[in-house]
């Protein structure tokens, strides 16, 4: 799980071994000769606590529960790993050029830069089964179990997949026009209210984006009104005629002709509500209590970071830490990344606080005060003074996607303070 380097040495939190294949799992540290050495053999007890510690983290009261395997191709998925990659770039670096099918408009950059959350819907079969209004398409979307509520929603965009046809005037224009369906007779008939429309031509071919914030708004704030969109297509030049979406190339397709084709609804959010639903307050009382029971003193971990047996007197410095998520067997739901480097700050504060310190003010004179009164006054801390967000991918179940921004969840530079 760790990341060795000959110039750092390494401490590692989360070093959790495949249950299935190791008895030992615990905490491992660098010796400081290149070997990693465990240090504490954790009970499955203590894995459970750090895992349920992780996930409270993430905002997730547990972890989810995928059906099946994750599909390889997916639309939802493969757009917001194109905007994890993105996210990944360092933030001096210029943005990729965008080569992808779908590429981002200006103002879904701006929404990224914006949200602190973005989720994907994949459109699913509505439990009323097939709904027909003349020539048309209809597209539902769960979203009852979106993290956010309509106060957080930014923005929300309905994207459907244009294939390629063979029209004889591939430069005829033809409006998209997406509805909201709100009600259902008992003969299938459908009351219909109009959210956007959009123009193509019978020979585009590429992904149609449709802002739907108001419908998807309304659905969050009553998921039981939810019954999908209805999409129509009409020529430019009679928007009273109605023609078969497939004529332009929305159709439906199934199996392998459809992966990373099918529609979704991609939504950014921003300061909206911890997706755990359960307050984590009182869960981690009961654990305490759990704790004390099983006889554990509060430190039952001993810090490896502190214990002056492994490392000699150095410097405040950043030092490795590498957190794994693929060690703690969650690679079913995370999408990416398989870790990420944390880093922490380690070492001593002494007299004199150089530049390379990046010492505060009142660290210079706390140092000060410790000379002449050391029993008193402790010496400043090693701590960190700059850090950076991380983003996480990962299902919410067997189709919808979340990429969540963390903040202050890397260590890149420390101090004396």
């Amino acid at each position: 799980m760790c990341a060795l380097s000959a110039a750092w040495r390494c401490a590692c939190v989360l070093a959790l071994a495949a249950a299935a294949r190791a008895a030992l799992s615990g905490l491992y540290i660098d010796n400081g000769i290149d070997q990693t050495i465990i240090h504490h053999s954790m009970t499955k007890h203590e894995r459970l606590v750090v895992e349920h510690e992780i996930l409270d983290l993430l905002g997730l009261g547990s972890r989810p529960r995928r059906a099946r395997a994750p599909p390889a191709r997916s639309a939802a998925p493969s757009f917001l790993l194109d905007v994890y990659k993105q996210l990944a770039e360092e933030p001096e670096q210029a943005r990729p050029t965008r080569s992808s099918e779908l590429a981002l408009s200006g103002d879904e950059q701006q929404a990224i830069d914006q949200s602190d959350l973005i989720m994907t819907f994949q459109s699913k079969k509505h439990h009323l089964g097939a709904l027909r209004h003349g020539h048309g398409r209809h597209v539902w979307f769960e979203v009852a179990g979106a993290p956010g509520d309509a106060s957080a929603l930014l923005t929300a965009e309905l994207r459907l997949h244009q294939a390629s046809t063979a029209a004889e005037n591939p430069g005829e224009l033809y409006t998209v026009v997406v509805h909201r369906v709100i009600s259902v007779d008992s003969k299938g008939g459908l009351q219909l209210e109009r959210v956007v429309a959009t123009n193509t031509s019978a020979g585009a071919e590429g992904w149609l984006e449709l802002n739907v914030t108001g419908a998807l708004g309304a659905w969050l704030t009553a998921p039981a009104d939810n019954r999908g969109f209805f999409v129509t297509v009409h020529p430019h030049s009679q928007p009273e005629r109605n023609v078969k979406p497939e004529e332009v190339g929305l159709e439906e397709r199934r199996g392998v002709a459809a992966e990373g084709k099918q529609p979704f609804v991609v939504a950014f959010f921003k300061g909206g509500p911890r997706l755990g639903a359960a307050d984590p307050g009182p869960r981690r009382k009961r654990e305490a209590r759990r704790w004390r029971s099983q006889g554990y003193s509060d430190n039952f971990l001993r810090n490896p970071l502190n214990d002056t047996a492994h490392w000699t007197t150095r410097s405040c410095e950043i030092q490795t830490l590498y957190v794994s998520f693929k060690d703690l067997e969650w690679q079913d739901w995370i999408i990416a990344p398989d870790g990420y480097g944390a880093f922490y700050c380690s070492g001593e504060c002494n007299f004199p606080l150089n530049a390379h310190k990046n010492a505060t003010n009142h660290a210079i004179v706390q140092t000060l005060v410790h000379l002449l009164n050391p029993s008193q006054v402790p010496k400043p801390s090693c701590a960190p003074i700059k850090l950076s967000p991380i983003s996480v991918l990962y299902y919410t179940d067997d189709s919808n996607v979340i990429l969540r921004k963390y903040k202050n969840m890397v260590v890149k530079s420390c101090g004396c303070h």
